[in-house]
Formats: C-alpha cells, sequence, structure tokens
C-alpha cells in the first residue's frame, strides 16, 4: 500500500513539475525513459513523462517514451495474465495448491465437528472460528467471475468433499478429491461419493 502512495507522490511532483516548471531550453529526461523497463513503475513513469513532454518540452521522442512506457505495463501484465489461465505450467501449480487446500479443509470440518458434535451444513460454516479456511476452489474461480466454493455436500454423519477439477464442472473425471487414509477404523467422516 505504501507503494502506491509513492507512485502517486512521485506522479503528482512531475505533472506538478510540468506545470509549474517555466519553458527553457534544455535537453528532455530521456535517461527517465529506463524507468519506462519496469511494469507498473513504468506505467506511472511513462503517464509522467507523457504529460511533461506534452506540457513542457514539446518533444515528440519524450511522448514516444512516456507512451512506451504506459503500454509495456499493459502488455507484461497482459501476458501474466493470459500465462496463468492458459499455460500449463500454471494450471498445474493451480491444480497442486488446489489439492493442498482440500488436504486442509479436511482438517477444518473435522475440527468443526470436534467443537460442534456434527459436520457443517456449508463451508461457510467454517468461517465462523476460522475467517481463513480455505473454502474457495481458487481453480473452478480462474473460469468464473462469482465466488467459488469446493464442493461439500453432508449426508447424514459423513460427508463429500471435491473440487471441480481444471475444467470447472463438477463430476468429471479431471475432479480432485482430499488425499487422506481412510482405514476401517477411522473415525473421519469424508466419503469419496460419485
Amino acid at each position: 500500500m505504501a507503494f502506491a502512495y509513492v507512485i502517486v507522490y512521485l506522479s503528482k511532483l512531475i505533472i506538478t513539475m510540468a506545470i509549474n516548471t517555466p519553458i527553457r531550453k534544455s535537453k528532455a529526461p530521456y535517461f527517465l525513459g529506463i524507468l519506462c523497463l519496469f511494469p507498473l513503475i513504468g506505467a506511472f513513469v511513462g503517464l509522467g513523462l507523457l504529460i511533461y513532454s506534452l506540457a513542457y518540452y514539446k518533444d515528440k521522442w519524450l511522448t514516444i517514451i512516456g507512451a512506451f512506457g504506459i503500454l509495456f505495463t499493459i502488455i507484461i501484465y497482459s501476458l501474466f495474465f493470459y500465462a496463468a489461465n492458459n499455460l500449463n505450467v500454471f494450471k498445474q501449480s493451480w491444480v497442486q495448491i488446489t489439492q493442498m487446500q482440500l488436504n486442509s479443509l479436511v482438517k477444518n470440518i473435522e475440527f468443526y465437528k470436534l467443537q460442534n458434535g456434527v459436520y457443517p451444513d456449508s463451508l461457510k460454516q467454517l468461517l465462523i472460528d476460522d475467517k481463513v479456511a480455505p473454502i474457495h476452489d481458487q481453480i473452478a474461480g480462474m473460469k468464473s467471475k462469482r465466488d467459488n466454493y469446493f464442493n461439500y455436500r453432508k449426508v447424514n454423519d459423513n460427508y463429500t468433499l471435491f473440487s471441480s477439477g481444471p475444467d470447472g464442472i463438477p463430476n468429471t473425471k479431471d475432479d480432485l478429491y482430499p488425499i487422506i487414509i481412510i482405514n476401517d477404523s477411522s473415525r473421519i467422516g469424508f466419503r469419496k461419493y460419485k
């Protein structure tokens, strides 16, 4: 958050300098264009250079450098977003994270039963005691704009829990289930119903 304040302050400073500085014939600060190569910072520096160029220097090359700084940040973040949603390396990372969250969520559900004597009716009930319980299905959330929770259903004194997987469709072969060892003598309520 402090980083954002610094960026806003620097942008205001550059704009103020551009407006209040008397016009003189000096060399445009092309060297600041190097900062445009840093995503996010480059967008703010580029905006400052663009305004400074238009208001003070009237220099087409400084204007181009400023516009490049803005476009470079947009392109880099667009590529990150595309890669996170479409490349298999990133999808596999999301699958691993989701698997860990499912395994952890079983512990939260079992602890809820220890405290309350029954399994929760919905995953939202876990948030009463643990505000950071991992109830959101991250893989399904990538495909949708709404809140997606893991698939949970209480069945008598047991429950089923799974993620819809990378395709976001429940009850398909790419669904993810918690990986836990269940013995005949286990007192855990998780069951893998189909």
